[in-house]
């Protein structure tokens, strides 16, 4: 299946879209990225290019055929995209997916695969950064999202001004525990030094 549609033209479902899209679903998933970080403000303080939908790496196959209708293709090697085949199973190190529905001449979500190992997750970028499965995804908003602390981490590898953005906002309304969190995160990520450990 060749992909025919540029890489910049988005037209992303709106967040009831997507609860609307995965209601009833047999398989855990959850709002990552901006919008997640937006659920967890309550409110909106920029825009967003695309939207994000987190789902665990086991129960890829379940999404699949939840998502039958709808063209789905692996980042496969990072930077090009490929057909994801029918029953397909994506190893580790293809971790995100893009989609829209056939009829569509816009992408309009991406799915990022988070990896499991027994009832923990971890992280790709340090295996040492890992909780329990359970507590990766939480609900704010009363939507179910990715925990602010870990959205976070992952938006600090290369900040962009949305990132930081997303940080300022966000750090106000973090607990103590979230922050010490992500602070020990970011010691282990970025043994130099972070700029955001001082705010922290």
């Amino acid at each position: 299946m060749k992909v025919e549609i540029p890489f910049d033209h988005w037209k992303p479902l709106s967040v009831e879209e997507v609860f609307t899209t995965f209601a009833d679903a047999p398989f855990q998933w959850c709002l990552a990225g901006g919008y997640a970080v937006e659920q967890f403000l309550g409110s909106s303080h920029r825009a967003h290019g695309d939207i994000d939908v987190l789902v665990y790496r086991d129960d890829q196959l379940s999404v699949q055929r939840w998502l039958e209708g709808w063209q789905l293709y692996a980042a496969h090697p990072p930077g090009t995209l490929r057909a994801w085949s029918k029953d397909e199973y994506l190893p580790y190190g293809i971790h995100d997916i893009w989609a829209h529905r056939s009829r569509a001449n816009v992408w309009q979500m991406q799915l990022m695969l988070a990896e499991v190992e027994g009832d923990e997750w971890f992280s790709r970028r340090n295996p040492l950064i890992r909780g329990r499965r359970e507590d990766l995804m939480t609900e704010y908003n009363g939507l179910p999202c990715i925990r602010i602390e870990v959205q976070l981490m992952y938006k600090a590898k290369n900040p962009r001004l949305k990132d930081e953005q997303d940080f300022q906002a966000c750090l106000p309304r973090m607990d103590e525990q979230s922050k010490q969190w992500l602070k020990n995160s970011l010691r282990l990520l970025h043994p130099e030094g972070h700029p955001w450990l001082e705010a922290l």
